[in-house]
């Protein structure tokens, strides 16, 4: 099963010829299921939808309550923000939570969730949108707190381990990053646990997600730095489902001459009932 995660810098910059380099890329990699943020809505258009029609996909979205303050920045009104999942099966169930956050940082975050009708076991799939403050560790410490038990609440009925994709504005280091994996540190709900699919990489591969390569990057916003997810709950299922196979970046070049977004995609293949190994035998 390959999953997908990608924050496509909602409507800023050339939106219109970024979104077809984004089709271009998603069409090349052929996911099963793609975690968005910054999805965009307006004039009786979503991105979602025209991604999910372009590629035979299904899809579904969670729009912010507060939308305003990034129209604020892009100098217009009517143009929504959310989180999206694109999905081979359908969406049989869905969730969103309202990430948590102080007034002066509040701007809507959220945490999706869609359960796929995949065959052989449901996959239950999430993606989140994290605080951006540098400063803002706490923050993203409450809100990572909050979507591990808004994972818990929707994990269970299907023996496929939780996906939760997103871009969590923090390094892997990060205190809030460690605690939401509970590998490093004592897990926010007892006995679950997440792993980094890239972990699974190529360990020479270049991992910044968020980079001064793309012609987007604004200067003063710190290094370079892994920031976009794919984490996998453990253990992993029966027979070895979700069990990471391979993890490596997408989207993090020009596509015609056009930069798809100002993040890189992270692209995590994960085995699935056809492909799990088999169980081990003493």
């Amino acid at each position: 099963m390959r999953v997908v995660t990608w924050n496509l810098w909602w409507r800023f910059g050339p939106w219109e010829e970024r979104q077809k380099a984004v089709r271009t890329v998603l069409r090349e990699l052929r996911p099963d299921v793609v975690g968005l943020q910054e999805v965009w809505s307006a004039d009786g258009v979503n991105l979602a939808a025209w991604l999910a029609d372009e590629l035979g996909l299904h899809w579904t979205w969670a729009a912010s309550d507060a939308s305003e303050r990034w129209q604020r920045r892009l100098g217009r009104t009517g143009v929504e923000i959310g989180n999206a999942v694109l999905s081979r099966w359908p969406v049989t169930e869905r969730a969103v939570l309202r990430l948590p956050a102080p007034a002066d940082l509040d701007d809507g975050r959220l945490a999706l969730y869609a359960r796929l009708d995949a065959p052989g076991a449901p996959v239950p799939f999430f993606t989140a949108h994290l605080a951006s403050p540098p400063h803002a560790s706490a923050v993203r410490r409450d809100q990572l707190t909050a979507l591990a038990r808004f994972v818990a609440a929707h994990r269970d009925g299907t023996g496929f381990p939780p996906v939760v994709t997103g871009d969590f504005n923090a390094p892997p280091d990060a205190d809030e990053v460690r605690l939401f994996g509970g590998v490093r540190t004592a897990p926010v709900v007892p006995g679950q646990v997440f792993f980094d699919a890239w972990e699974y990489a190529d360990p020479a591969a270049p991992a910044a997600t968020w980079n001064h390569d793309t012609p987007y990057a604004r200067p003063g916003l710190g290094p370079a730095a892994r920031i976009d997810y794919v984490h996998v709950g453990g253990p992993a299922g029966p027979g070895g489902l979700g069990t990471v196979l391979r993890a490596a970046r997408a989207g993090h070049g020009a596509v015609d001459g056009v930069w798809p977004s100002d993040h890189a995609a992270v692209v995590a293949d994960l085995a699935s009932p056809a492909t799990a190994p088999a169980p081990d035998t003493p």
